[in-house]
């Protein structure tokens, strides 16, 4: 057993994938993680948004490597992972970040989209851990972190195929660590709340009742960030972490514990 110092916190030489991380909460936590001394890998459905990131990551002080990639194309995602082993190193942290949502009321969505969201959200870390885990067994260790979504613990309208998945990516999580924390891999995940992003501008804007909503739904008050998402990450990709497994950090601000205030 290793003896705790603040070092536990470090990723120096560690090597991390982050799924579609080329902006957003997936560029902030392979941010954190690069902080933290951790080598970026990351993937983009296309070479436009890989550029993008890219770019980004520079434009941070940031050297990262960035691939296209379909996570829902198994094939593809063993060629990735082969190819990231071979140019930089054997994949320490695996971050499931890639996902999508369609705000659809569910009797209005067709089968098609449903099975796309699913498929995204929940076959795609399936694929891909199932492409890391053999060489984190060989290594004798390894960091899953998924990112869930407090959809995986409650409903709301329109997002019927976004909350089934994520809920099955929770249990996902917890089935990963059942089956392989015994060759010192650890899988955790990350629900976020709500987060202050470019897709969720719109709704962030004074006197939006949606924005009212949720910062009184939050006992902190306000959206939160992706840098809140950050040290969270960080802790679960490190050796700080090594005896916390199939668990879900839920970072949204005291959401989940929160019943809401009595209207007046």
């Amino acid at each position: 057993m290793k003896e705790f110092t603040p070092e536990s916190f470090r990723l120096d030489g560690k090597v991390a994938l982050v799924t579609g991380a080329s902006y957003g909460i997936g560029f902030a936590i392979a941010s954190g993680f690069a902080k933290s001394g951790a080598t970026i890998a990351f993937n983009d459905i296309n070479q436009e948004l890989v550029d993008k990131g890219l770019k980004a990551y520079k434009e941070a002080g940031i050297e990262a490597h960035g691939y296209v990639c379909d996570v829902t194309d198994e094939k593809a995602v063993q060629g990735l992972v082969k190819k990231i082993e071979e140019e930089i190193g054997v994949i320490d942290i695996l971050v499931n970040n890639a996902g999508i949502i369609k705000r659809i009321p569910m009797i209005e969505m067709s089968a098609d989209d449903f099975r796309k969201v699913v498929d995204i959200d929940l076959n795609g870390p399936f694929i891909v851990s199932k492409a890391v885990i053999p060489s984190m067994i060989k290594k004798g260790h390894g960091k899953i972190i998924n990112i869930c979504s407090m959809m995986s613990e409650l409903g709301r309208e329109t997002v019927s195929a976004y909350a089934a998945a994520k809920g099955g990516l929770k249990m996902l999580t917890r089935n990963i660590a059942s089956e392989y924390g015994e060759y010192n891999i650890q899988c955790n995940g990350i629900g976020p709340g709500y987060i202050e992003t470019p897709q969720t501008a719109p709704l962030r804007t004074e006197g939006h009742p949606f924005n009212k909503f949720i910062i009184s739904k939050t006992p902190a008050a306000r959206w939160g960030t992706t840098e809140d998402l950050m040290g969270p990450a960080v802790f679960l990709a490190s050796d700080a972490s090594n005896f916390v497994n199939g668990h879900i950090l839920y970072v949204d601000g005291g959401i989940l514990a929160y019943i809401g205030k009595q209207p007046q």
